[in-house]
């Protein structure tokens, strides 16, 4: 027999995947009124995607989620949800959703300034943060964490509640997060001048200045750490090398700039940082299994002229999405 816990678990991922199939009745993303919050509804299974997950709650009503990085994978559903401190690119793909029950989740980006007006409050114990944790984890689902995410949604039903309920409860949810041991991770980028924290300012100055070029040792000096201890910082939060991240969120927004805006690859290669058109696409190839020319064929009727490159390159920023 089902416990009092496990019995209001259920009523409540019964409720989340009751409203956020009310909410987007056919498939796909739906932004939604309340600030920060997406629903999706996916009725298969989906191919690896690369795609770049910003700071964020992923949890899941119904349906199963996995993620590839370079040196693990991380599985969540709805006993399990996700939380993502630091953009972070990842292969991502739904693997359990069917018509008759699709993959229903809600995301939820998290105001870090939020989390620090928080963990400023000093009444959260602090959880330990597990060596070889980096900018990504999974934590149990708790009632009181789905009951939050079921009171967030259902203000969908009731918008001009939005406006002064949704802050509260957002901070019910940032709040609870902290309380796990999957927020020590966002607690330590949150803490300024701590190791986390002083990374945060290097990924944020990569988004939006990467299609310069970029020397590992100037990151290294952004983060007032020694090449090697940066590196090492760096690996262990991203599960990647600094020009790996550097060349992963290139090829992303170059992705944007042709599936988007119909360039062509050269012009994009130059726009996002690389000097040469081939390389360019080899690397795009390898990273996304087709070379840039049949993602721009998918966008561009035959004959049709490519669009302008950009001349502004920090208006650039690549797909970044949280599921």
């Amino acid at each position: 027999m089902l416990d009092v816990r496990d019995a209001r678990l259920n009523s409540l991922r019964r409720e989340l995947a009751r409203l956020i199939a009310a909410a987007v009745p056919e498939e796909g993303r739906r932004e939604t009124a309340v600030p920060g919050l997406m629903l999706v509804r996916r009725v298969r299974p989906t191919a690896p995607m690369p795609v770049c997950y910003e700071p964020g709650l992923a949890l899941v009503a119904q349906g199963r989620k996995e993620l590839e990085l370079p040196v693990r994978t991380l599985s969540y559903d709805a006993s399990r949800f996700l939380i993502t401190s630091l953009d972070l690119p990842v292969l991502s793909r739904v693997v359990e959703a069917s018509p008759e029950r699709p993959y229903l989740c809600m995301l939820l980006r998290l105001d870090m300034q939020v989390v620090r007006e928080l963990l400023a409050l000093g009444e959260i114990a602090p959880a330990r943060l597990e060596d070889g944790a980096d900018a990504m984890a999974v934590g149990e689902t708790t009632p009181e964490l789905l009951d939050a995410c079921c009171r967030l949604v259902r203000l969908l039903e009731r918008p001009q509640d939005i406006p002064f309920l949704s802050p509260l409860l957002q901070r019910e949810i940032i709040y609870r997060i902290l309380q796990s041991p999957a927020g020590a991770r966002l607690r330590d980028i949150a803490t300024i001048g701590s190791h986390g924290h002083r990374m945060a300012r290097v990924i944020d100055w990569i988004r939006e200045n990467y299609m310069r070029p970029v020397r590992v040792e100037d990151l290294a000096r952004m983060a007032a750490m020694g090449l090697s201890t940066f590196h090492h910082h760096f690996r262990a939060l991203m599960a990647m090398s600094p020009l790996q991240y550097v060349k992963q969120v290139r090829l992303q927004a170059a992705r944007e700039l042709i599936l988007g805006g119909g360039m062509d690859a050269a012009s994009a290669a130059f726009a996002v940082g690389y000097q040469s058109p081939s390389q360019f696409s080899r690397e795009y190839k390898r990273y996304f299994g087709v070379p840039p020319s049949q993602h721009l064929a998918a966008v561009r009727p035959a004959g049709t002229a490519a669009a302008p490159a950009r001349t502004r390159f920090a208006s650039v920023r690549p797909d970044v999405r949280l599921a």
